[in-house]
Order: structure tokens, then C-alpha cells, then sequence
């Protein structure tokens, strides 16, 4: 673990790059790597093993995607927040819709993540002309039925829980804040509001939570990855050779980032050539357990 900040370079794992990399999670069923490309709408598969990413698989969703999770049932597939609701992806790539349009007009849906209890939850985005803060945080349950459980979002992003599954952890990147909310797990409700960080220097993106309860929070043009403690408390830092880390994941002690070079300038791109790969970098932290989606 960095026992101080910008101690630890992350290295790329991934040969190829991608426009806007996203929502790495392990699938606890397989112990397989997924990922996303937000913009090309595409559901990727690999095997991670440490020094490289081997890709197995990319599902063509047919919209944007933004975060993805496992079902519970071995070789049920994967259910995707992308376009304006949820999707469910077979392992044959067959891709239906779960339920119509959930989120706004002029917005469309971003990261999220399961909780520990079946739940898949998901936010939206507000784009070009869309109504102000009309992005929200949306919970799909496992038998398909949406309902909000934040509204007023501009852009929701990282989304974790707690290892007790007692408190919700979730990014506005619009707002450039990370929130930590009372989680009620019978309910799936969030309440109780307490804002952890208030960013000015970088934009946080997306998030996950350790073994220790401790948060990794990437840094939209800010080169690195923190890790905060659960009150915010700033803990480490680790730096990357490319300024726009998207999210991230824990891999048996390994740090696993997805970045993006979607909106680089060219003078960046030049500075920064492997914008868009996936990197990696031994903390010695195992994550906090892996949820699926749906009963088990």
C-alpha cells in the first residue's frame, strides 16, 4: 500500500486503448475482468493476470454503456446500464431491454454497481440541453422494477458500498464531490447525506472500496488515483502517465484502472500516448466482496 502520496506509478496492462474505458469490475462467478467503452456502446471480457490483459470477449450493447455487473446464476450473462435504462446481456451477446426508458430526456446512463443485497444500481448524465440536475441514481431490483433513489445528479458516477453494506458511497462528478449515505438494505433507500470530499484541483470519477472500508477514487484529469479513508481523510495517492483515469477496481491486492484520451488535446495526446489503456499496480489491498445482480 502507498504509504504517501505519489510514491506508486501504475503501469498499462492492456494493449489496446480505449476512447472512454470504463467501470472495470471482477466477476466473483468466473474471476474474469469486465469493462466497458462508454461511446462505442461495448461490454468487454478478459482474463487479468497481473503483467497484461488477455480479451476474451466485446458484446455490442447498441447504445452507450456505462457500467455493467454479473448476474448471480452461473452463465446468466451481464445486465448493463446503457442508453437511457437497462440492458441484459447473454453470453451469446443476445442483448433485450430490462423495462423501457428510466432516465430523463437529454440523459443517458453512466456508472454504477450492485449492493450486497441483489440490487444493480445506476445514474444518469445530463447532456447538451438537458434540464439542470435533471440526472438521477436509479435501482434496478431483481425482478426488473426501476424506482429513483437520488435525484437532482448531474453526473452520477463512482458508486460503492461499505464491507458491512450499512453505507453508500457515490460520486457527482458535475458537482466534483464524493457523498457517503445511510443505507437502508431492506428498503434499498439512501438517506442521511455527509459529504466526504469536495474536489477543486481534478474531478472524481469512479470509485471502489477495499477490505479495509477505504475508498479508491479515479481523478478526471488529475493523473492519479486517492485513496480516502471512509471520512474522507485523505490516505494515497497513485500516480498515473495519463491525465484522465476513469475507474477502478481491486484485483487480488492489484489496483486495476480504466482511462479514457476521449477530448485530449493533441499536445496531450502526445505527452500522454497510452491514454486509453488499462493499467495496473500492486497496493497489497484486497477489495471489499463482489456483488451480483439478483438472488443467488
Amino acid at each position: 500500500m502507498p504509504s504517501s502520496p505519489d510514491t506508486v506509478l501504475a503501469h498499462p496492462v492492456s494493449a489496446e486503448r480505449y476512447e472512454l474505458g470504463e467501470g472495470p469490475r471482477l466477476d466473483p462467478r468466473t474471476g474474469e475482468l469486465l469493462w466497458v467503452d462508454i461511446r462505442a456502446g461495448r461490454l468487454w471480457r478478459g482474463r487479468f493476470g497481473g503483467d497484461r490483459i488477455e480479451v476474451l470477449a466485446g458484446y455490442d450493447v447498441g447504445a452507450a454503456t456505462g457500467a455493467v455487473a454479473p448476474l448471480a446464476a452461473a452463465g446468466a450473462g451481464w445486465v448493463v446500464a446503457a442508453g437511457r435504462g437497462f440492458r441484459h446481456v447473454s453470453a451469446d451477446g443476445t442483448v433485450r431491454p430490462l423495462g423501457g426508458d428510466v432516465a430523463a430526456p437529454r440523459t443517458q446512463m453512466n456508472d454504477g454497481g450492485c449492493d450486497p443485497y441483489g440490487r444493480f444500481l445506476a445514474g444518469s448524465q445530463i447532456l447538451g440541453g438537458a434540464e439542470p440536475w435533471s440526472g438521477a441514481l436509479y435501482r434496478l431490483e431483481p425482478d426488473g422494477s426501476v424506482a429513483t433513489v437520488l435525484d437532482g445528479v448531474g453526473c452520477a458516477n463512482g458508486l460503492g458500498f461499505d464491507p458491512a453494506g450499512e453505507t453508500m458511497y457515490h460520486v457527482d462528478s458535475r458537482r466534483r464531490r464524493l457523498t457517503g449515505y445511510r443505507y437502508d438494505p431492506a428498503a434499498g433507500a439512501a438517506g442521511d447525506p455527509r459529504v466526504l470530499v469536495d474536489c477543486d484541483d481534478a474531478t472524481p470519477d469512479g470509485l471502489c472500496v477495499d477490505a479495509e472500508g477505504c475508498l479508491w477514487v479515479a481523478m478526471w484529469d488529475g493523473w492519479c488515483v486517492r485513496r480516502f479513508a471512509p471520512d474522507g481523510t485523505p490516505l494515497a495517492r497513485v500516480r498515473l502517465p495519463v491525465p484522465r483515469p476513469t475507474a477502478v477496481c481491486l484485483v487480488a491486492g492489484t489496483l486495476v484502472v480504466t482511462t479514457a484520451w476521449i477530448g485530449l488535446d493533441e499536445a496531450t495526446r502526445r505527452a500522454a500516448p497510452d491514454s486509453g489503456r488499462i493499467f495496473a499496480v500492486d497496493v497489497g489491498i484486497d477489495a471489499a466482496p463482489a456483488h451480483t445482480w439478483g438472488a443467488a
